[in-house]
Order: C-alpha cells, then sequence, then structure tokens
C-alpha cells in the first residue's frame, strides 16, 4: 500500500522513480494500491481560475467552486497521468477514485478552529471489494481520494487519511508514504533529527506538543489509524528508486503500535 504525495511526484513526462520502482516492484508479482494526492497541481488551478485557497492544520477548506477544481485536477488529470505512466513502464494498471464501488464512504467533516471545512471529508467506512477484485486480477490500483456522502454527493479527502483508511481495511503488509521528506524529523530543517521508529503513543505525543505541523500532521494520523486498524506497519519515506524497498529495510520513519 502506498501513499505518493502530490509534492513528491515528478512533472508530467519527467523521469519519475518512484513508479519506476512500483513497475519493477508490480512485475515481481507485489499487489500495490497507489493511492495519490495533487495538492501542488490543485494549487494551480485554483490560482489560474481566480479561487482563494484556504487550508486548516493541513486540510483544504473545500467550497463548491474548489471541490469541482479537486475533483477536475485529481480524477480527470493526475490519477489518469499516473496510470499512462505506469502503462508506460509496462505495468497493468486501472485508476479510480473513492467514489467508485463505494471504496470511501465520508460525511462532511464539519468545522475545525471556528472555519468550516465545506466539502472536506471525514471518512466514515472503507469497502474494498472492488479493489480486492482488481488486485486479485493483477492490477497495479491508483486511487484519487474523493469519497462519496450518505446522500451520493462527492466529498474531498484528504490524500494521507484516504490511504491510511484503506490500508487498514485491506490489512496491508505495509502502508508506505512517499513524501519529499525523507521521514518525520524533530526539526524540519534538520535531516538529522530524524526519527527512525515510533510507537502510536509517541506520534501522538509529537503531534499533542506540536512537533509535527502542517501536512504532516494528517500523514502521521492516517499512519496512526492504519496500523490501528489492520495495516502491519506504516513507514514514511522520501522519493527516489529504491525509497519503497529502503522504507521497508528501514529507512525512513517506521510507526508500529
Amino acid at each position: 500500500m502506498l501513499k505518493y504525495g502530490g509534492n513528491a511526484m515528478a512533472a508530467p513526462g519527467s523521469e519519475d522513480p518512484t513508479l519506476d520502482e512500483v513497475a519493477t516492484l508490480a512485475a515481481r508479482g507485489e499487489r500495490i494500491v497507489l493511492v495519490h494526492g495533487g495538492g501542488p497541481q490543485i494549487d494551480a488551478e485554483l490560482e489560474a481560475k481566480k479561487i482563494d485557497e484556504v487550508r486548516i492544520q493541513g486540510l483544504r477548506v473545500t467550497g463548491r467552486a474548489t471541490r469541482e477544481v479537486v475533483e477536475y485536477v485529481l480524477c480527470g488529470t493526475v490519477n489518469k497521468a499516473l496510470v499512462r505512466a505506469l502503462a508506460a513502464r509496462g505495468s497493468r494498471a486501472v485508476g479510480i477514485s473513492g467514489q467508485d464501488g463505494n471504496l470511501l464512504g465520508a460525511r462532511r467533516a464539519g468545522t475545525l478552529g471556528g472555519v468550516d471545512l465545506g466539502y472536506v471529508g471525514e471518512i466514515t467506512g472503507v469497502d474494498p471489494t472492488a479493489a480486492r477484485a482488481l488486485l486479485d486480477a493483477g492490477f497495479v490500483v491508483v486511487v484519487a481520494p474523493l469519497a462519496l456522502d450518505a446522500s451520493g454527493g462527492a466529498l474531498n479527502c484528504n490524500a494521507d487519511t484516504a490511504a491510511g483508511a484503506i490500508a487498514g481495511a485491506l490489512a496491508a503488509d505495509a502502508y508506505v508514504v512517499i513524501t519529499n521528506i525523507a521521514g518525520v524529523r524533530r526539526d524540519l530543517d534538520d535531516p538529522g533529527s530524524l526519527i527512525e521508529r515510533l510507537t502510536v503513543a509517541e506520534a501522538e505525543a509529537l503531534i499533542a506538543d506540536g512537533t509535527l505541523t502542517d501536512g504532516m500532521i494528517p500523514k502521521m494520523r492516517a499512519a496512526i489509524a492504519a496500523v490501528q486498524a489492520g495495516a502491519k506497519r506504516a513507514v514514511v519515506a522520501g522519493a527516489g528508486f529504491g525509497a519503497i524497498d529502503a522504507a521497508l529495510c528501514g529507512l525512513g520513519t517506521e510507526l508500529v503500535s
């Protein structure tokens, strides 16, 4: 199970060592679900459309206009670009969103810090039936983090949260987060402050005391949710060829229950 952050993605048409490794792992028979983000791509589209962008604790406030942009960019642009890139590397990939097969159910998250988050989804359930069927058929499953509410409306879910929930529901052998920062650091600007191993209790303490900030908060909360729901382990690692194997061999930050 892999979460590929938008900040870590290579530009379209350029080399992408993470996807090279995904294709290599798939070719040797590994079953892979890749949940992707797309924050920078969404930001660029919002700027082009002159739609104001607001974040609260790493979550994007999503009004109706922003929701349309998010769905278009994640499902219509980023997801299919990843499917094409994997196909070019010889992998059989299928792109879906959390709306397909009721993979992700959610409700509106409400307010955070006194701000209405709009169409931001709080995940209420995962039905991995479709994802399992695609895995059983030998496909790499590429998932955009959109969910359905009870009335069939689209909700924007944080990609880390979606990936952690899916990893737990699939009881993944490993949930690997690929990001632009190679692991969790006590000091974001100091690579030497990397934390190699965390328990759930230690991770929650780092959130509570402010060591983890902004986008690292939903990443760590998703990792906690994944291992608590059934994933064997979770690892936060940097991008690059070999990063996934390296993460599984102890590089990056490993979270255990």
